[in-house]
């Protein structure tokens, strides 16, 4: 039915083509060469008697092209009919794309606000416009020559007459500061713009820009004049869905490889700018000191160790068939991404890899693992896709250290095995000795025991780099490995940057922060700066307010203006444990009677069900951003001695459905008490799961085989996303056992 609505939706919504599009002369010229080279193959084949390979595989190539590329037209269609259209005209275009506020009860309609964004566009227009110049067109043209595509720039920049729209916004109203006003708005944009590019002397051109996102707005520090906030910080919690099409002469590199590279580079480059950590600060009274605004907030830091997978999909191929993968992980929080190597020949890899992220805001925030299968190529990305798997990091907040096996999504089979920790910030110097030692025990020797974040709002009285003009100053600032540049102020002595960094330390004791003030058009030093961390160690709350500090092999006047901030990580620790606060002693004693009574019942099954589902009742709405649910879910005993109703075994399984991502996780535990009918043959039970009704082949999971054995164990997890369960909410998992029963005809 939805998808008959959708075909509806497209025909309804389709864009007119104008009858002097269909008369253009170079439209004409170019489909007439195209018949000729057409026809000019074939008799090219034929007359040099080549193999008919040389001409099947243009065909197929040129097939899966086209279907590739009527796939995207037809959901960018989707979108602008939506983007362009009133919220009834949403509900009927995209019945597999509702706005958020129909499936999230604590998501507020805005029609108001699409009003005045349609309003105040022309001049947002204009802002746009000055960024992507400013600060998206150097910055991709940098990421594109990585891949021997040089000489990018922006020619003309058009973003349309439609505005972007606003699914719903989320105001956060409980336990907040009182300082501060925080609301998500679900944004999506897919506008008429006209943006025209040349690469590499090819012109080309972006139209059908799409953009969808959850964006945080932050409005803070509220004062008692008029605008009573005095700043705001724009971001975006993950990275946003990006998608566009080409068009002119570009048109011919409109293939999966190219389009993606060029996608990635932009994706990359909006997250410098305003995927977390990175913030968009807006200062809107002057009363307010820029560093309130733009001064690194990390809420903790997330340690990831990815151990090993399994079972991974066979995508390389050799003389025999189908060989073996040379296997390699992405790993994706927000804006920061790692890169594993690549080990050849081996569907169960072992990478023992380890990185930590620095995450500003633990809700709402999502870690990503994506798998592929390494090719060599020339640049041009050829990689074969293995799969991928997602998990909130307010789970891992909750449980404090999380080892999972998590199983690979958009991928027939395979899993992955992750050990991650949850480690808060303090200003405590006992907790110092104990942060490094935890880090001298892991082998790898390069995780960290602090963050240091630093706000440098300006330098004054840099020297001269050249003698007719001054200089053209940018800073390089680095901890260790990680180096940070700002961006370049033209013709000035006394640049102004006002940005913040965070940079992880290994041992505050002994690690610097280095700072070099570079002239662009020269790359001469201007002067730099030395600075022991060990210092803040002896300052109140390890923290230094902003101050001058003079350069050295500079200029006898200069120097550069700065605030550091040294926090120490703690150790992993349970979130309940650290807000019991939240639950009462009346709840926390009733939950442990019911434990009991699980214990000593668990062999006759004698539990009410009602009482087993029962559950402490914390609404999540009333809870602010930093901050989720105590972990008390609904409970059940993990073992049965009962063999089931129809005698063929029970299975635990565990359900979820989050509203937030419209993902529904089941995740299978295990079978107790399967049949032996022979003694002598034991089964190798495996669990096929489907999502009714229907049999699709994409709605199939399976589990591995676990070879003889009547009380099999997986513990693994499986996702379908679904948009139509916004009558259920399953804040957290339910975990029951079921009966097995006797397959019928015709279900």
């Amino acid at each position: 039915m939805a998808n008959n609505n959708n075909m509806a939706a497209t025909s309804k919504f389709a864009l007119p083509v104008s009858s002097e599009d269909n008369m253009d002369v170079l439209g004409m010229i170019y489909r007439f060469c195209k018949k000729v080279s057409i026809v000019g193959a074939v008799y090219l084949v034929g007359y040099m008697q080549w193999s008919v390979a040389w001409l099947i595989g243009p065909v197929v190539l040129s097939v899966i092209r086209d279907q590739w590329r009527r796939e995207n037209e037809y959901r960018r269609n989707l979108a602008k009919a939506a983007a362009s259209s009133s919220e009834k005209d949403i509900v009927l275009a995209r019945l597999d794309d509702l706005p958020a506020w129909v499936f999230f009860p604590d998501i507020e309609r805005a029609e108001w606000l699409n009003r005045i964004l349609l309003q105040v566009w022309p001049n947002v227009n204009h802002y746009a416009r000055s960024i992507l110049k400013e600060s998206i067109e150097p910055a991709v043209a940098e990421s594109l020559a990585n891949y021997k595509l040089n000489g990018f720039r922006f020619e003309r920049m058009i973003l349309g007459t439609i505005a972007p729209r606003v699914g719903g916004v989320k105001v956060y109203d409980k336990n907040l500061s009182r300082n501060e006003i925080i609301m998500d708005i679900d944004l999506f944009y897919a506008g008429d713009c006209d943006i025209s590019f040349v690469l590499q002397r090819i012109r080309g051109g972006i139209k059908d820009l799409q953009i969808h996102g959850m964006v945080r707005v932050v409005m803070k520090p509220l004062i008692t004049k008029m605008p009573l906030v005095g700043g705001l910080q724009v971001f975006f919690l993950n990275n946003p869905s990006i998608d566009f099409n080409l068009v002119g002469a570009a048109d011919i590199l409109d293939m999966p490889g190219f389009s993606d590279i060029l996608r990635r580079c932009i994706v990359e480059q909006v997250s410098r700018i305003m995927v977390l950590p990175n913030k968009l600060p807006i200062k809107l009274s002057d009363e307010i000191p820029t560093v309130d605004l733009r001064m690194p907030e990390p809420e903790g830091v997330l340690r990831i160790h990815l151990v090993q997978a399994q079972n991974l999909m066979k995508k390389d191929v050799s003389m025999l068939g189908k060989g073996k993968s040379d296997p390699y992980a992405i790993i994706t929080v927000g804006a920061q991404q790692w890169k594993t190597k690549h080990i050849d020949n081996d569907v169960n890899p072992h990478w023992d890899f380890w990185c930590e992220a620095i995450i500003s805001s633990r809700k709402s925030q999502v870690l990503q693992c994506e798998l592929w299968d390494w090719d060599p190529g020339m640049g041009i990305q050829n990689d074969d896709y293995l799969g991928r798997c997602s998990l909130d990091i307010s789970q891992v907040v909750r449980a404090g250290r999380l080892d999972t096996w998590q199983t690979l999504q958009q991928a027939k089979h395979g899993k992955v095995y992750l050990r991650l920790s949850w480690h808060r910030l303090s200003t405590d110097l006992t907790d110092l000795s104990h942060a490094i030692t935890e880090t001298q025990l892991v082998k790898t020797g390069e995780l960290s025991s602090a963050v240091l974040s630093v706000y440098i709002d300006s330098c004054k009285k840099l020297p001269n780099a050249r003698t007719v003009s001054r200089p053209d100053p940018y800073l390089t600032v680095t901890v260790g490995k990680k180096t940070e540049n700002t961006a370049v102020q033209m013709r000035t002595d006394d640049p102004v940057y006002e940005i913040g960094y965070s940079f992880l330390v290994q041992n505050p004791e002994i690690d610097l922060l280095e700072i070099k003030a570079l002239d662009q058009k020269t790359g001469s030093i201007l002067g730099q700066l030395t600075y022991s961390i060990r210092a803040l160690l002896k300052e109140k709350d390890l923290c230094m307010l902003t101050q001058p500090i003079t350069l050295q092999k500079s200029g006898p006047e200069s120097k550069i203006i700065l605030a550091l901030q040294l926090k120490i990580l703690k150790e992993a620790i349970k979130e309940e444990d650290v807000d019991t606060e939240s639950v009462s002693d009346a709840l926390n004693a009733e939950l442990k009677k019911l434990e009991e009574n699980l214990q000593d019942n668990a062999s006759d099954n004698s539990i009410p069900v009602e009482q087993i589902e029962r559950a402490v009742d914390v609404p999540q709405e009333e809870l602010p951003p930093g901050r989720d649910s105590p972990k008390l879910v609904h409970r059940t005993s993990s073992i049965t001695t009962s063999a089931g109703e129809a005698g063929l075994g029970r299975i635990l399984l565990s359900l979820r459905y989050s509203m937030q991502h419209q993902t529904l996780y089941v995740v299978v535990h295990k079978i107790m008490n399967i049949p032996l009918k022979d003694p002598t043959n034991v089964p190798d039970p495996y669990v096929k799961l489907y999502l009714l009704p229907g049999r699709s082949k994409d709605s199939k999971r399976k589990t591995a085989v676990v070879k003889d054995n009547c009380m099999p164990e997986y513990d693994e997890q499986f996702e379908w996303v679904i948009v139509h369960l916004n009558q259920y909410d399953f804040r957290e998992a339910k975990t029951l056992w079921f009966d097995l029963m006797p397959e019928l005809p015709g279900v």
